[in-house]
């Protein structure tokens, strides 16, 4: 009973870790994505740029019913936090629609789209299992909030909130 209970303990310990992770794996920042002019960026340089910010990830896609439900609150998050930097990486299967779609949403931010959509390394990479995704970083560079989904704006504001007191 004893090392059953000693496993399950461990189990529910490692899943528990896994949720919320408080670093990028070395796949995720030596990733590269697309950028809107055309080159490759390393995720891990995409993150230096806002050293000293707190930043917003949202990872999504212009074919995502969720995606596009979650925009207003986006927006509204935007609005009350503007000293907040904002990154949108895309998981769309071209860069026509992704472009498309930040100009039809008007997302203010900077903008990369994942070079094999949400199965491929950077997806694997941070444990992308759903979007929108929204991963919340410090200004130190830690993270704080890894794994947030369209419902738990709530969370998200909050942990704004005590990052930019």
């Amino acid at each position: 009973m004893k090392k059953i209970l000693a496993l399950l303990i461990a189990v529910i310990s490692l899943s528990c870790t896994q949720a919320q992770k408080k670093e990028f794996s070395k796949e995720a920042l030596a990733e590269t994505l697309l950028a809107t002019d055309g080159s490759q960026v390393a995720f891990q340089d995409i993150l230096k740029k806002y050293n000293g910010k707190t930043l917003v990830v949202e990872v999504w896609a212009s074919w995502c019913g969720d995606c596009v439900k979650a925009m207003p609150k986006i927006k509204e998050l935007q609005a009350n936090n503007p000293d907040v930097a904002y990154v949108f990486i895309s998981m769309d299967k071209t860069a026509e629609n992704w472009k498309i779609g930040i100009k039809k949403h008007e997302l203010k931010g900077d903008h990369f789209m994942a070079n094999d959509q949400m199965k491929g390394v950077f997806g694997k990479a941070i444990d992308l299992d759903w979007i929108p995704r929204y991963i919340i970083i410090d200004k130190t560079g830690k993270i704080v909030l890894y794994r947030a989904i369209e419902t738990d704006f709530e969370k998200i504001n909050d942990t704004l909130k005590k990052l930019n007191k």
